[in-house]
């Protein structure tokens, strides 16, 4: 029986900090695709297994790389290694000691192997973060817009905001296009908009940053998107439970399809409206619909049945 070696990888823009546990062995190498491939290629895809923290595009290359290699490897929550390696008590923090607690984290923990990174979901994310922020600075200058007096000022606003109009909408069109390129995800795209609530930028930001929707469980997909309920009682504390953590840009899409869905569908509405009456809490309510519309969209991609 091969014994998996886990091997930490502390990643920064420049360069990779590798731990090997089974040689005990630091090593520097640059965060470029030649130096990373030399690296892989020693790798040994049936023993090894890479454990990283996420770090954004930092770890593309590596990531990429792994997969290519067949090397296995899994991401993690900063905040979750960091409280590891609090409770290994260590005090210093280094590059290299940080691959080093890395590596017994995987030991410790274990964790599965992630799915190779796709390319095209990597693009529906790069496009969908890039909506995202021309949508930010518009909304922004629309605001400084309202309260500017000077004419020079509020054309110039007015110009700035035209232009980037025209540039979400040509976005928008190219984002359109990706999707119809492939099949399966114009499917997916198709199945999430027939329910009710779900906008095709709703869709996107599912399809974009959600990809485990339809192969997750009801309550993990849901935590996934941080709309799971978590306990919080000790003693006689007994506080509401409240949802915490997850990916903020899903949980905000599902928010605002859950307010579309309330007004729109007699289904929700009745669920909204018994819940609201029930807790004397309107956005515990609103957040209760959204959670039940991501249940719905997880069954309907699972299925590849649209919602009826």
């Amino acid at each position: 029986m091969i014994v998996q070696n886990y091997v930490g990888c502390d990643i920064s823009k420049q360069w990779l900090d590798f731990f090997d546990e089974t040689s005990s062995r630091c090593q520097r190498i640059d965060n470029q695709a030649d130096a990373i491939a030399a690296y892989v290629a020693g790798l040994d895809p049936s023993r090894d297994f890479v454990v990283m923290e996420a770090t954004g595009v930092h770890d593309r290359l590596l990531r990429h790389a792994l997969a290519k290699a067949g090397v296995p490897f899994s991401r993690h929550n900063p905040a979750h290694t960091h409280h590891y390696a609090k409770s290994t008590r260590r005090r210093a923090k280094t590059d290299p000691l940080d691959a080093r607690m890395l590596s017994g984290y995987g030991r410790r923990y274990q964790p599965e192997a992630e799915p190779a990174p796709s390319e095209e979901v990597e693009q529906l994310q790069s496009l969908a973060r890039h909506r995202d922020h021309l949508v930010d600075t518009r909304a922004t200058l629309k605001k400084h817009l309202a309260e500017a007096f000077e004419a020079i000022v509020i054309a110039d606003l007015e110009e700035t905001i035209a232009y980037l109009d025209s540039r979400i909408k040509a976005l928008e069109s190219l984002i359109a296009e990706v999707i119809r390129q492939n099949q399966d995800t114009a499917r997916d795209h198709a199945l999430m908009v027939s329910v009710p609530g779900v906008s095709k930028t709703t869709a996107l930001c599912l399809l974009a940053l959600l990809p485990e929707l339809g192969q997750r469980s009801p309550k993990a997909i849901a935590a996934l998107a941080g709309l799971a309920p978590f306990d919080n009682k000790s003693g006689k504390l007994n506080r509401r439970s409240q949802i915490q953590g997850g990916r903020s840009r899903v949980r905000r899409a599902l928010y605002m399809a859950a307010l579309t869905a309330i007004r729109t569908c007699g289904r929700f509405k009745s669920f909204y409206s018994a819940l609201a009456a029930r807790s004397g809490s309107k956005k515990l309510a609103i957040i209760a619909v959204a959670r039940k519309l991501l249940v719905v969209l997880n069954a309907v991609i699972r299925d590849k049945i649209a919602f009826a």
